[in-house]
């Protein structure tokens, strides 16, 4: 577990000085982003965010638990997720993500191509050399060495893992039968690893290996990744741009959980997804005060507003115009004993 922690800072309101602290948990997939919005927010604002990385599985038993004042998560919880919880949750996205397939293949030295079906099938275990046909016909005039495939995969319960899985689920019937998609999955291969982290760490130690990861930890650990045709036969490498196009024209719904895996715009990288924050509309629950809902809602805001500044330089793409409209309608609808805040 990582616990990002940033110092202790003091709000004063009149004569009095009161402690301002917020605790969050879940996904590894925004922690790069959210550790450098969390240090600009307490410089601006002295409020303190302790967030830790522990995967998205994990953030969303924490706010169901209500042991944190939110969650990160890269997949949005179901409706049956949900109704475990004791009072009405809500999701906003903070910035849009691409996982990429960052491998170790030592000689090769540009960009591999991979198609959806290729990587299901790497990860069903079918596809085992590296010098397989079905990679090779893919990359013509690149020298692939017959080096063993070894696959790295999520071992926590993981939004990033239920993005892949998603995407894969769409272009492999067989993957979509046989494994499915989630958070946790019964995986017919690989070696687990706990993070975005960890992955990318068995990737970086190990040749021969492919590990799904979020763009920003395969450029912070220098790892190669492939470029991965979408559904207008392109094959596009992960940026900023290309995550961003994925939401292009889709359809945002009220709550906004919704699924850009796989998207139909010809610019689109296929496997990109929002990460969300998930809290409680009501923030009057346990020994809450009012004044901690609203720093709540303050720091959501700022979040979706002033704090996309920082989203594009570390390898997120910022929310388009349509989702900071729905976000703003949540944000508004958050109440304290019904009271709006």
């Amino acid at each position: 577990m990582k616990t990002f922690l940033l110092g202790l800072a003091l709000v004063t309101t009149g004569s009095a000085a009161a402690q301002t602290a917020l605790t969050g948990a879940g996904a590894s997939f925004p922690y790069p982003l959210y550790s450098k919005m969390f240090a600009e927010y307490r410089e601006t604002t002295g409020v303190t965010v302790n967030y830790q990385s522990v995967g998205s599985g994990a953030g969303q038993k924490q706010i169901v638990e209500r042991t944190v004042d939110f969650a990160g998560s890269d997949n949005p919880m179901s409706d049956e997720a949900m109704r475990a919880a004791p009072a009405k949750l809500l999701h906003i996205p903070t910035a849009i993500g691409a996982v990429v397939p960052a491998y170790n293949v030592p000689g090769v030295t540009q960009p591999l191509r991979f198609t959806g079906r290729v990587l299901a099938d790497i990860y069903l275990g079918k596809i085992r050399t590296w010098n397989d046909r079905a990679i090779t016909a893919l990359n013509p005039g690149v020298t692939i060495p017959p080096l063993p495939v070894t696959v790295a995969r999520r071992s926590d319960g993981s939004g990033t893992t239920y993005v892949f899985s998603d995407y894969l689920g769409k272009v492999s019937p067989e993957w979509k039968s046989k494994v499915g998609v989630g958070n946790s999955l019964q995986w017919p291969v690989g070696t687990g690893a706990r993070g975005n982290d960890g992955v990318a760490g068995v990737v970086k130690s190990t040749p021969g290996a492919i590990g799904y990861v979020e763009l920003v930890y395969a450029k912070q650990n220098k790892l190669p990744y492939g470029s991965v045709q979408n559904r207008a036969g392109n094959f596009v490498l992960a940026d900023n741009g290309p995550a961003a196009a994925a939401a292009q024209g889709v359809v945002i719904p009220a709550d906004t959980r919704v699924s850009l895996t796989n998207s139909a715009n010809a610019a689109a990288y296929p496997i990109t997804s929002f990460t969300y924050v998930i809290f409680y509309q009501d923030q009057k629950y346990g020994n809450r005060s009012e004044a901690q809902g609203r720093a709540l809602k303050n720091l959501l805001g700022w979040m979706t507003t002033t704090g996309q500044q920082y989203n594009e330089a570390l390898d997120y793409a910022r929310l388009p115009a349509n989702v900071s409209s729905k976000v703003r309608g949540l944000l508004n609808s958050m109440t304290y004993g019904g009271k709006k805040l």
